[in-house]
């Protein structure tokens, strides 16, 4: 059995400030379930360009809101109780909402190696 705390990770390489927010990898590869468990936190007033090309990515909002945008100007609204899924290594635009961080649980497969960080800084987006 697995049991882990967002304050136990804090204390290790797997509490991630990606830049424009934090990621508590809760479940790695090391864990060897075949997906990984993050909570995110995506910053309010922030835009960040993402694709996950190793992974894919199911997100279910759990506090706040926020938006994703796809390449072709779909914006979807995501608020508490909401879900996404990137199933396609979909490059898309992340944003917290205008006032209140976005609060996610993040699933990955295959799993993280809980040490990725983002590069926001790259105009093709980040990407791992």
């Amino acid at each position: 059995m697995i049991v882990r705390s967002l304050h136990d990770i804090e204390a290790t390489d797997h509490f991630v400030d990606w830049g424009n927010g934090t990621s508590h990898r809760l479940l790695t590869d090391k864990d060897g379930m075949g997906f990984s468990i993050c909570r995110t936190i995506v910053r309010a007033n922030t835009v960040s360009l993402l694709q996950y090309r190793n992974h894919l990515e199911a997100c279910f909002c759990i506090g706040g809101e926020g938006e994703v945008e796809d390449m072709d100007g779909n914006v979807f609204p995501i608020r508490r109780g909401d879900m996404y899924v990137l199933d396609k290594h979909d490059k898309h635009l992340l944003r917290g909402g205008p006032d209140k961080d976005m609060i996610l649980v993040s699933i990955f497969n295959p799993p993280l190696t809980g040490t990725e960080r983002h590069k926001l800084d790259d105009p093709a987006g980040s990407t791992y």
